[in-house]
């Protein structure tokens, strides 16, 4: 089938945007979500190896990027900040997008800043201290393209 050199051009720009949202990291997957407006490039951390590791010595993060940690059974979820020298906040997230809490986490604490557990949780996106504040994104809000968990 011939393509006009048009439908080419758009053919090749939807699979740039299709790499581009869902890349490969050096650390793993990469793919982009939405917070209302505001678009996130995240990390994700399916596996537990992936999760234990998660931005444990990382030195910094650029503004809009983040890791999303993916749960396979929603329940309650803890984070901490052992061996982590970023600040960062933390939006647990349930099984259809919502936030359910965000938690504010400092660097190199054996704290643990937990979802609630009233609220089960399937995902947990860390971003740099304040972000969500910054963005005015709160507790009930959706964030979007969120993978599908088998």
């Amino acid at each position: 089938m011939k393509m006009s050199p048009r439908r080419l051009s758009l053919s090749i720009a939807l699979l740039a945007c299709a790499s581009i949202a869902q890349a490969q990291t050096p650390q793993g997957k990469s793919l982009q979500l939405s917070a209302g407006m505001h678009l996130i490039q995240a990390e994700v951390a399916a596996t537990e190896a992936q999760r234990v590791q998660g931005l444990m010595y990382r030195e910094k993060m650029p503004a809009n990027a983040g890791m999303l940690f993916v749960f396979g059974n929603p329940s309650t979820q803890c984070m901490w900040m052992k061996n982590t020298p970023l600040p960062l906040s933390v939006a647990f997230i349930d099984a259809s997008g919502k936030i359910v809490n965000i938690e504010d986490m400092q660097a190199h604490t054996l704290d643990s800043h937990c979802s609630t557990k009233t609220v089960p949780v399937r995902y947990a996106l860390e971003m740099n201290l304040g972000w969500f504040k910054q963005k005015n994104i709160k507790p009930g809000m959706s964030i979007g393209n969120l993978p599908a968990v088998r």
